[in-house]
């Protein structure tokens, strides 16, 4: 059974799933508000929170020409990457202080770095995992120096090929680290339920030989849902206090009360899905007696024949066994049987 360990919590086949509510850039550049969202993911009863740790500089570069304009598709159509990146970034000086107040809560904490600086500082903070953003998988010079700190990291797969992944995946092995959790993941913001593709969670687990979750960003809660019953150790999905306040994020982010019934109903489906018995539990061995069995159901005198009209199998189940009615029809009674009798051994010659 595979699995791994972040900070106290093991994560893996049979373990319960573990669920990350990222803030992204819902903090809204607000450092209050940053708290408030901590604590509000605390409430609804996710295990982790993830940040994300860049500046403008660390990611792009500012320059206004056409290859730096965002015209995709996107909700950030029209906006150029560096202004996009300095309005949803987290100040760094803010991570020490948010880093504290969510371990003091309980809550594990960790982030995505997106150059090496940013592994440097979260290295300080003695983040207990990484998380590669999909956009980044790519960059294999950053996850092979993400991974050459031996602690898990988290890959999300939204914009690669299988090429990418397997290149991904060798880069953390290359550095020793088989710490490895792959995020099914569909970079379209939001997603549409049909370009979810879940069924492809189970088939990254086999060709990769890893652990793999998922990272949402449809509308609702019934995609995670739906992963966990495919295998998902780790769902991730957008947190944000209210969607009105807006931001980069908003359209596609969980208020405290969807992320709480998205919590709940994953629990729930964790202990539906259970394991692989056929044992009865003592309730289905008691509901067992309403089960159907041979009775007489017409008097029947001592050494009358049994036949179809007076033994049938009818609810509920304390006489022979169904299978074998054809075996006592043509028989005879050994006794007088009252209707309503349920049929025995001892009855037939």
């Amino acid at each position: 059974m595979r699995c791994i360990k972040i900070r106290d919590r093991i994560v893996g086949e049979g373990m319960p799933v573990f669920i990350v509510a990222e803030i992204s850039a819902n903090h809204l550049g607000d450092f209050n508000l940053a708290i408030r969202t901590i604590k509000a993911a605390k409430e609804v009863g996710v295990d982790a929170v993830k940040l994300q740790t860049y500046t403008p500089d660390t990611i792009t570069i500012d320059v206004k020409n056409d290859y730096f304009r965002i015209k995709e598709g996107t909700l950030w159509d029209g906006l150029y990457l560096y202004d996009l990146y300095k309005k949803a970034h987290m100040p760094w000086e803010w991570h020490p202080k948010l880093f504290e107040f969510a371990r003091e809560l309980g809550l594990i904490i960790f982030s995505t770095p997106f150059d090496k600086s940013a592994v440097d500082f979260l290295e300080e903070l003695d983040t207990p995992c990484y998380k590669i953003a999909s956009f980044e998988i790519t960059d294999i010079p950053l996850i092979e120096y993400v991974a050459s700190k031996g602690k898990p990291v988290i890959i999300s797969t939204g914009i690669a090929t299988l090429s990418d992944i397997d290149d991904a995946v060798s880069a953390c092995r290359r550095l020793g680290n088989d710490q490895i959790v792959l995020l099914k993941c569909v970079s379209e913001y939001p997603t549409p339920f049909e370009d979810s593709n879940l069924r492809t969670i189970p088939n990254m687990r086999e060709t990769f030989n890893v652990l793999v979750g998922l990272s949402d960003h449809t509308l609702g809660i019934s995609v995670p849902i739906a992963a966990t019953t495919l295998g998902a150790v780790l769902i991730e999905k957008h947190f944000i206090l209210d969607r009105s306040l807006g931001g980069p994020d908003s359209a596609f982010s969980l208020e405290p009360s969807e992320f709480k019934m998205m919590v709940q109903a994953i629990r729930e489906v964790e202990k539906a899905l259970g394991e692989v018995r056929y044992e009865l539990t003592e309730k289905q061995k008691e509901m067992r007696k309403f089960a159907r069995s041979l009775f007489v159901v017409k008097d029947v005198k001592k050494g009358e024949t049994f036949t179809e009209k007076n033994v049938r199998s009818i609810r509920p189940g304390y006489g022979l066994h169904p299978k074998y009615l054809k075996e006592v029809l043509g028989r005879r009674a050994r006794r007088d049987i009252r209707k309503g009798e349920p049929l025995s051994w001892d009855m037939i010659d």
